[in-house]
């Protein structure tokens, strides 16, 4: 079965221009058909078949999502966005945080977070 046998001429014109487009309707025709022989194994072939493949696992492959969610959830619980102090380490620059990611400057409008992040440990002076 092909494309041009389940759309009516009228229906395929208003995708003839567009190769993404026709592209999209082959694989929508490959995946629902019970049998698929490419012409040649390309990208399309490729594509199918692993769908197929995919689609054989997705009990399983929900199930392992929903064991990975609950793990990198439980792992970030109390990593949310919360400010914290950078970590400056004087002889090795390269293990400090990255500025970008969490910036020198603080969060509340004050000159002083300390009310905020709490003082600095072994620091009577904030960063």
């Amino acid at each position: 079965v092909k494309k041009e046998m389940l759309l009516d001429p009228g229906e395929l014109q208003q995708f003839q221009n567009h190769s993404s487009q026709m592209a999209a309707l082959d694989f929508m025709v490959s995946v629902a058909s019970n049998t698929f022989v490419p012409t040649y194994y390309g990208n399309m072939a490729r594509v199918v078949e692993g769908h197929r493949r995919i689609a054989g696992f997705a009990s399983e492959w929900n199930n392992i999502m929903d064991e990975f969610s609950s793990a990198v959830k439980l792992v970030h619980e109390k990593r949310m966005g919360q400010p914290t102090r950078r970590i400056v380490v004087v002889d090795k620059p390269k293990e400090e945080d990255y500025f970008y990611s969490n910036p020198q400057g603080c969060l509340c409008e004050g000159t002083s977070c300390d009310d905020l992040l709490g003082p600095v440990p072994g620091n009577s002076t904030t960063t």
